[in-house]
């Protein structure tokens, strides 16, 4: 298409950007305009997409007919039905005359329907039934109606990833998925975001009579950096706020207003640094949707935090090297009557204080040695008897009083009195 004929288009319909994702779909709207093929219209929200439509259905043969739209999400699931395809009367409460429904009233023209995605599975079959021939039946009737209706869709999840869970009808997809066309982001879409933001600026300027804002250099880079998880919906009402409270009235003397990176981050929203940016179609069809990668983003980052924890326990505070044992004092419980023990000295060579062990409802004690080798070529040492010098030191300290020694080491002592005769 020649950028003249394209930048009309653009003009009529008011579309402002240059990027050649945006305009490889506006081109491919044109092109299949004069067919009655089925559009199916990808991207995230706020992107823009319902402008596609609207592009081919008044440069069809249909445009002298009606163009109706229709937000599936937004359509209660009890009444979709007879809100698409009618009703009679008595079709149920509160039906007190017969209705027509939007593929009776869209007859001989354009219906787009978006968030189709969002439609419950009974409703998926009768929208298959009528694209396969333009067949229908109204609520609670059994006779069967047609329509001349040519059918554009519009998703902002991934359909493909919908059909392999079982939510969308995989017939459907393809019945609607004729004519792809993708819609991007606009964060994909770099240098057309101060063109968006001036003409939005403008527009409220001359709707208020108030001086147009103007970007710095570094706040014009901090609204490309951005990533606009709302698209151009939300730059509108960032262009709009900023417009509102930074601007001042028009006079002689104030025509524009400067905006400093300072002053335009007030007005962004924090990024959540575990939200990622949604999928917008094309080659991602076969990924998860924004929503699911989220979930599973936040998963791994809790995981990762587990596993921190876990190897902080194990090898010490730095999560490295060999492990190291750590003293920690469990709570013994000993009566208000009982005298304190007198401090006994301890003969075993000088080592690492008596660790807790495992409770018997915990882990099983392991009997197997596991020797380590160190550098300077010292004597193996089995864990089995590491543990008996605990459980020595532990019962030296406490006069030979085996409560108190397996509760200082943290185990029951029916433990201890199974360990003391295997000795």
């Amino acid at each position: 298409m020649e950028t003249q004929e394209l930048q009309r288009i653009k003009n009529k319909f008011d579309i402002i950007g240059n990027d050649a994702a945006l305009n490889r779909a506006i081109e491919t709207a044109m092109a299949v305009a004069q067919t009655d093929l089925t559009v199916l219209i990808s991207g995230e929200s706020g992107v823009g997409k319902e402008n596609i439509p609207r592009i081919i259905h008044q440069n069809s043969l249909r445009k002298t007919g009606k163009y109706l739209a229709v937000n599936c999400g937004g359509l209660p699931e009890g009444t979709i039905n007879s809100e698409l395809f009618g009703h009679e009367k008595g079709a149920f409460t509160g039906a007190v005359d017969s209705r027509k429904g939007y593929f009776e009233e869209a007859n001989g023209g354009t219906l787009f329907l978006d968030e189709v995605g969002e439609l419950p599975p009974s409703t998926q079959a009768m929208l298959l039934r009528v694209l396969q021939n333009g067949e229908y039946m109204k609520v609670g009737s059994s006779k069967v109606q047609r329509t001349d209706v040519r059918v554009i869709a519009a998703t902002n999840v991934n359909l493909l990833y919908a059909v392999s869970q079982g939510k969308f009808r995989e017939d459907l997809y393809y019945r609607l998925n004729v004519i792809p066309i993708n819609m991007p982001s606009l964060r994909e879409r770099k240098d057309d975001i101060y063109l968006l933001f001036r003409k939005f600026a403008s527009d409220f300027s001359e709707k208020y009579n108030v001086s147009k804002v103007n970007l710095s250099h570094e706040a014009i880079l901090m609204l490309q950096n951005y990533r606009w998880p709302g698209n151009i919906r939300q730059l509108k009402n960032v262009a709009e706020m900023l417009s509102a409270m930074e601007s001042r009235p028009l006079s002689a003397f104030s025509g524009r207003t400067e905006i400093d990176a300072a002053t335009l981050s007030r007005y962004l929203p924090k990024e959540d640094p575990n939200a990622i940016p949604a999928l917008s179609g094309g080659s991602t069809q076969d990924s998860l949707n924004s929503t699911e990668k989220q979930v599973l983003v936040k998963a791994i980052l809790d995981l990762k935090q587990e596993v921190d924890r876990l190897k902080a326990v194990v090898y010490g505070s730095d999560g490295q090297g060999a492990p190291q044992l750590v003293p920690v004092s469990a709570p013994v419980n000993v009566p208000a009557s009982a005298p304190a023990p007198a401090p006994v000295p301890v003969s075993a060579p000088a080592g690492p204080a008596p660790m807790p062990l495992p409770a018997e409802d915990e882990i099983e004690w392991q009997d197997a040695e596991v020797r380590e080798s160190s550098q300077a070529g010292e004597d193996s040492l089995s864990i089995r008897k590491v543990e008996e010098d605990h459980i020595r030191r532990a019962l030296e300290k406490h006069h030979g009083n085996r409560k108190l020694a397996a509760a200082e080491l943290g185990i029951s002592e029916r433990t201890l009195y199974r360990r003391l005769s295997k000795q």
